[in-house]
């Protein structure tokens, strides 16, 4: 049943992402041809008014046709003016830039809805040790994290408090260069002082290095409570993840030859595996992660390489630019790439998807 969830899912946002192009095509007068789910071969469609609409056979995203969307089709003379070719630049960029609009949008309310009514606040008591962290040795579920050096920041509310006490254990950096599995040097341990069943105790651990996080750790997670939080508290924190689900991509993108980024790329099937596992887990954590796929799908659509959105909204403010239309060979030289592109990236990630799988798996739960 959770697989069924994940597909209707991952349609739905394929059916809003191309909405967006539909609607705004339609406001803006152009003539839509096609509003098809998926691509291929189609396999049951109905018309209505002068718009097919129907699902095709290979369950990868969707498409909307637009009368004039390639400059050599042939455009009746009675619709040549609602062509997309003959329309101004900014009606274009609206058509095209609705697609990702609508999925960024979308991410925004559901995070927004989760910020909103499942906020949850991070205590110092903890709830379990990671197996074999420098934590698992002498940290036991339930102790309570009073002071880390001797800092108790006691005068700060408990999420300013923890995220301190956090900072201050991982400035026990390890000697010379920060690699994986480096422990912070014994003469100057972190130093824990503890409340275990009422009695209090000073404890000395040495973070390790986790190349993941890009930070040392004593391998702990902590236990939360529920938290209220205000209208504009959860607008805030949409807005951050958001923010830095945008910077983490394009980090991503920008450094894909390097093979440390290349690992965090994901295909449509560990996408899948890790909604499958998450629907497992609940209501929230199920509605977050449509919101970060929304999110990508979205933002990953406005990169400017052809054929993605961003690629048309690119190549429309160049010749908004240069005063007149791009050549046609520019174009299909620059879709080439394009297409050459995100074939590398669906390898990649098909690649990186199957390792998962077949090796360590995806570390949801």
């Amino acid at each position: 049943m959770s697989w069924l969830l994940v597909f209707l899912g991952f349609s739905l946002l394929v059916i809003l992402h191309e909405g967006g192009h539909f609607f705004a095509a339609k406001a803006t007068g152009m003539r839509v041809e096609k509003f098809f789910l998926f691509l291929g071969p189609k396999v049951v469609s109905f018309k209505r008014g002068e718009t097919e609409y129907g699902i095709a056979a290979i369950p990868l995203g969707g498409f909307v046709k637009i009368t004039g969307m390639n400059p050599e089709e042939e455009v009746p003379p009675e619709v040549e003016a609602r062509a997309y070719s003959r329309q101004p630049v900014w009606k274009r960029i609206v058509v095209v830039g609705a697609g990702p609009a609508v999925n960024i949008a979308l991410a925004f309310a559901i995070l927004f809805f989760v910020y909103f009514n499942d906020a949850q606040q991070a205590t110092q008591s903890v709830e379990k040790t990671l197996p074999g962290s420098p934590a698992s040795k002498v940290l036991k579920p339930g102790d309570k994290i009073l002071a880390v050096d001797g800092k108790s920041y006691a005068n700060l509310d408990s999420a300013e408090r923890h995220e301190k006490l956090s900072e201050e254990i991982t400035s026990h950096e390890c000697l010379g260069q920060q690699v994986e599995g480096c422990l912070a040097p014994s003469p100057a341990p972190a130093r824990l002082r503890i409340s275990r069943n009422g009695d209090v105790r000073t404890i000395s651990v040495r973070p390790e290095y986790k190349k993941e996080y890009g930070e040392v750790l004593v391998g702990v997670t902590y236990s939360s409570v529920p938290e209220d939080v205000s209208a504009g508290t959860a607008t805030s924190r949409a807005l951050e993840t958001i923010s830095l689900v945008g910077r983490k991509t394009g980090s991503v993108f920008a450094r894909i030859f390097e093979s440390q980024q290349r690992k965090e790329i994901s295909g449509v099937v560990g996408v899948s595996d890790v909604a499958h596992q998450t629907i497992e887990v609940g209501l929230y954590p199920t509605l977050f992660l449509v919101a970060l796929v929304s999110l990508s799908l979205g933002l990953i659509n406005l990169l400017p390489i052809l054929p993605l959105d961003g690629g048309h909204i690119f190549w429309s403010l160049v010749e908004k630019l240069r005063g007149r239309p791009v050549s046609l060979r520019v174009i299909e030289r620059a879709t080439v790439v394009g297409f050459a592109l995100v074939a590398v990236l669906m390898v990649i990630g098909f690649s990186n998807d199957l390792g998962r799988i077949t090796g360590e798996g995806f570390h949801v739960r």
